[in-house]
């Protein structure tokens, strides 16, 4: 056994508290795997030892940088913690069971909610045996007052044991405290004393204190369940488990017949206390890659959205998978996710099993929402919102135009019947575009349609650097969208030789994920192909180019890009499909079809600082007027 050497700090942000009484290879162990997983966090350990009389009382030769606290005389798990506490030093106290191992980044997991939210009081970690079977995924109290382990012997790895979620209490094995609630609430109950129903019940004194109690999957702590107080309740301190049990009922009476659910019954709200919450299933093609193309962003912005609303939120991916790292950030939003190797059937069945719980279905894109239209409408009797994105059969019907290919002309006849049938069947259809509202309501006048902002912004992004420092035109897409493709391929032909001939040295960053081979073999000395590019070096882009180019020859809807580069205060210079569906948007951009009007725009404003400031300015009025945050509210209110 060899010395561990504890990173204890003199100001910490966590006291995590190990009561131990024996068991010292586990206690050993324990503290080994917190030295191991533990980095980038001032924490303190404070063991303490309720008279040990294996090694735990020669810690002091295996262990430096711990505090020990040795009792003179044996005085029980509960007052062990409370004392443990009384001295601790941190922000937050921890309780951890010296029979747990901890994983890589479990505290860290568990601080990052509390930090950014003050309600959270309590949250605690992902619970499992030695042998990978869940112990537990948050604790449920029934209106009976029985408790149990939520998902107890499952697979952890399963969709409705991974997302952020509100539970009624979090096993004492390991449970994070902010200290001013611990103090307020008065810690542990001494009532509970010497073990037992003291975790439930100091969830249920910080709700009553308005504190949440929070489940973070992310923290995984494996946990030898009994090691401590062995399993038999007839004998030893086991048996104040069902002692405790039935004082617990009794102090807690009221508040159960009010607030908690009859044993066994109503799971899905049981397991994240959302009885109270109006549930609603997003469905689209996949987890949405955020960072990736403006569909999928402007996907994720609604899901935030729905959760800020205080909505129970389901997603529903039709690929059934959940790609990193974007899952795994919806998940941390307390959205579950309904992904896994189950084919479509099973999906289905999830749907009709909980019918009776889903209030609303937000559906996306016509090739996915005839999927589970019918399903939905037969067996629920939730409310139905469309949200297409884009009307594709006019996308499709004007790339016909440019290239005169029939089998375009029949793809936007069989998009189309499929769009106008997702349109009747809805109760609600959403768009962003004010040009394509005017088309639904005038082929549906009886429907409820609704102009939603594309995205909707907290605030624009402002650069300090001056225009005369910066350098270079800018497009954005990503290339899985044909349109893309084709409008960039016309501007490096068409348009940007007749720029170089007036501004020489003039670069070009086309920057987007899935650049097709026509698109790379752009590639220059003047012209830079970056592929895909994370956020924080798109914003870098923006902040060192002058003007935003969207040469799109076609297409539908409101464009993504267009609303981005404005947010980033950038003058534009973009076609007529570039600014399609902005209400009011050429009382601020007139836009320029022909090859020679655009380049003419360009040499125009690229070396006028003045110009080039106005229009960012008109750019970011635009924005904050039509995509904040309030519009949003405002349009999705509306439609719900």
């Amino acid at each position: 056994m060899n010395r561990l050497v504890v990173p204890s700090s003199s100001q910490p942000l966590v006291s995590i508290i190990i009561p131990v009484y024996n068991k010292w290879r586990f206690t050993y162990k324990c503290l080994m795997s917190i030295v191991q997983h533990t980095h980038g966090i001032p924490y303190e350990i404070i063991v303490m030892d309720d008279r040990s009389n294996d090694l735990t009382a020669r810690i002091g030769h295996y262990v430096k940088g711990v505090t020990v606290i040795r009792n003179k005389v044996k005085r029980g798990f509960l007052h062990n913690c409370n004392h443990g506490a009384a001295i601790s030093k941190g922000k937050y106290v921890l309780f951890l069971n010296n029979d747990t191992i901890v994983t890589p980044g479990w505290l860290a997991h568990l601080l990052s909610l509390p930090e950014q939210d003050p309600t959270i009081g309590i949250i605690g970690s992902k619970l499992i045996y030695p042998d990978g079977r869940l112990q537990e995924a948050g604790g449920i109290v029934f209106n009976n007052g029985y408790a149990r382990n939520y998902g107890r012997l499952d697979s952890p790895d399963k969709h409705e044991y991974n997302y952020v979620k509100e539970v009624d209490y979090i096993s004492g094995a390991s449970i994070m405290i902010r200290k001013e609630v611990w103090n307020r609430i008065g810690g542990f109950d001494q009532h509970f004393a010497p073990a037992y129903s003291e975790d439930v019940d100091i969830a249920f004194k910080a709700r009553q204190h308005g504190f949440k109690v929070i489940y973070q999957p992310k923290s995984v702590v494996v946990h030898y369940e009994g090691v401590s107080h062995g399993t038999d309740l007839n004998t030893g301190i086991k048996k104040y488990q069902v002692i405790n049990q039935q004082k617990f009922r009794e102090k807690w009476a009221g508040v159960l017949q009010r607030d908690q659910l009859a044993d066994g019954e109503h799971l899905f709200w049981a397991r994240e206390r959302s009885r109270s919450k109006k549930t609603i299933l997003v469905i689209d093609y996949g987890v949405p890659s955020f960072d990736k193309d403006a569909g999928s962003r402007t996907t994720f912005m609604y899901l935030k959205l729905f959760v800020d609303m205080g909505f129970n939120v389901k997603f529903l991916p039709d690929n059934f998978i959940k790609p990193e790292p974007y899952g795994t950030e919806l998940e941390q939003l307390g959205i579950e996710i309904l992904y896994g190797p189950q084919d479509r059937g099973y999906y289905e069945h999830w749907i009709v099993r909980h019918n009776e719980y889903i209030d609303y279905v937000l559906l996306n894109r016509p090739n996915i929402s005839h999927h589970y239209m019918d399903l939905i409408k037969t067996y629920t009797r939730a409310k139905i919102l469309y949200y297409g994105h884009d009307m594709h059969y006019v996308r499709e019907l004007r790339r016909f135009g440019l290239e005169n290919n029939r089998e375009l002309l029949q793809a936007s006849e069989f998009i189309k019947k499929l769009e106008f049938d997702m349109f009747s069947k809805a109760d609600t259809v959403l768009t962003c575009s004010d040009s394509e509202k005017r088309i639904i309501e005038g082929n549906f006048p009886n429907k409820q349609t609704v102009l939603l902002p594309a995205y909707y912004f907290d605030h624009t992004i402002p650069t300090t650097r001056q225009w005369s420092e910066r350098n270079g035109l800018l497009f954005v897409g990503g290339f899985n969208h044909s349109p893309n493709t084709d409008g960039m391929l016309w501007f490096c032909r068409d348009i940007l030789p007749i720029v170089q001939q007036a501004i020489p040295h003039i670069h070009v960053f086309i920057a987007g994920s899935n650049p097709p081979p026509a698109v790379v073999g752009l590639q220059s000395d003047r012209i830079t192909v970056t592929g895909f590019i994370p956020d924080h070096e798109l914003k870098q882009l923006y902040g060192n180019t002058k003007i935003a180019v969207i040469p799109l020859r076609y297409g539908a809807g409101v464009k993504g890009k267009t609303v981005e580069a404005m947010r980033h205060h950038m003058p534009l210079v973009t076609t007529s499909t570039g600014i399609e569906g902005l209400k009011n948007i050429r009382q601020i951009i007139e836009p320029v079809n022909a090859p020679h009007a655009f380049a003419e725009q360009i040499i125009q404003l690229y070396n006028n600082d003045s110009l080039l400031a106005h229009k960012a300015e008109q750019s970011r009025m635009y924005v904050e007027t039509y995509f904040s945050r309030a519009k949003a509210l405002e349009s999705m209110r509306s439609a719900l």
